[in-house]
């Protein structure tokens, strides 16, 4: 069960919690397949899809185990790679990743996720926790937070402790001081539970709970979250 005394403040996930990522990273790919047909052609040709670049971004992931905690530095060297296979100018990979993070930052929330943030930031100090390179003044929400903790930025993801531990430090509470929201059963409610948080599962897709340990609070959506809490008194 929730223990709302005890909480001092609220950590966030971004992608699938206050926003559908696939959906973002299928636009942004389009966009980077489309400069590339008007900027490097070969590249185009040879990777005929966005499909195709995802494909090489993976092959990219796997070889480059260094970059597995960067998404900003492994989109880029995947687009390097297939610039360079292609016969293109690798250079281009710096134009062509700005194609594809512009993109990747038009995100579309969850119709509860911006009266949920407003919610939540008027009582507690928020920090974002993600695997992810979002940005969270490039997506308009950074007047909420008080701070941002990415895995590229700390050198471990999810469901690590660690970066779990460093977004409590950013906020100036203890871990368990803290209530972690997310969609993800294991990197976001497994592992804050393992680095002493407290854990909201935001189960938007109505599935089943497989595991031993428990979120603290299970919610359909945003919306839930705020009724669980607005019994907080402050």
């Amino acid at each position: 069960m929730l223990n709302l005394k005890q909480i001092k403040a609220v950590a966030l996930d971004l992608d699938d919690t206050l926003w559908p990522i696939w959906p973002t990273i299928d636009r942004a790919e389009k966009v980077l397949h489309e400069w590339l047909v008007s900027n490097a052609p070969a590249t185009a040709a040879m990777y005929a899809s966005p499909r195709a670049l995802r494909e090489i971004r993976d092959a990219v992931e796997l070889q480059r185990p260094d970059l597995a905690h960067d998404m900003t530095a492994l989109r880029h060297e995947s687009i390097r790679v297939a610039l360079s296979s292609a016969g293109d100018d690798p250079s281009l990979a710096g134009p062509a990743f700005d194609a594809f993070i512009t993109e990747r930052h038009n995100v579309s929330f969850f119709p509860d996720a911006l009266p949920a943030v407003e919610f939540l930031a008027a009582r507690f100090p928020l920090v974002s926790i993600s695997n992810g390179n979002a940005d969270l003044a490039r997506v308009g929400l950074a007047p909420y937070f008080v701070a941002s903790v990415a895995a590229l930025k700390v050198g471990v993801s999810k469901p690590d402790v660690r970066i779990f531990q460093v977004a409590a430090e950013a906020v100036g509470v203890q871990p368990h001081e803290v209530l972690h929201v997310g969609d993800d059963m294991v990197l976001d409610v497994l592992g804050a539970r393992n680095a002493g948080m407290q854990a909201a599962w935001v189960n938007r897709g109505q599935a089943a709970w497989p595991h031993v340990e428990k979120p603290h609070l299970e919610v359909a959506d945003l919306s839930g979250l705020v009724g669980a809490l607005g019994s907080v008194a402050y």
